[in-house]
């Protein structure tokens, strides 16, 4: 055994197959994430991209209809307060293209109070995930809603 080796635990090797297993089960789907905040937007494409995501970025509403639209991704994440065009009237013209009817489409906002919930459903999303993000919470919305999608 070379200097500095050990035979113990090895928390990289842990490390590593835990991100393996995240990884297969995302199954590489694609995920549009909106967001103006770009610090925002880093920290929440990192931690879809750990489990497995494979993720497409938009700052604002237009960006995002025009991104859906050309890109057509498996799931969108999106902000509700962007500038240029909001995320209820993005997500209103997303719902408008026949081949995204389908989409998932996450409402994400710091907004947290039953009306914004209504107003993110009428508007045409799926789910409701308050700011600060818990990160499980989204995978696991995330991936419920596309498995329910790959059913149908």
């Amino acid at each position: 055994m070379a200097a500095g080796e050990s035979r113990g635990f090895d928390p990289a090797a842990r490390f590593m197959s835990s991100e393996v297993s995240a990884k297969s089960s995302a199954a590489r789907y694609r995920v549009l994430l909106v967001e103006d905040v770009g610090d925002v937007r880093a920290v929440v494409r990192m931690a879809l991209e750990r489990e497995g995501y494979e993720v497409i970025e938009a700052a604002d509403g237009i960006s995002a209809v025009e991104s859906a639209l050309l890109e057509r991704p498996d799931a969108i994440v999106m902000d509700m307060s962007l500038p240029r065009l909001d995320g209820y009237r993005a997500t209103k013209l997303i719902r408008q293209e026949p081949t995204l009817k389908g989409v998932p489409v996450v409402a994400c906002t710091a907004l947290n109070r039953w009306e914004w919930r209504g107003k993110s459903i009428a508007a045409g999303c799926d789910a409701f995930v308050t700011k600060p993000i818990d990160f499980a919470q989204l995978s696991a919305v995330l991936s419920q809603l596309l498995a329910r999608r790959r059913v149908s």
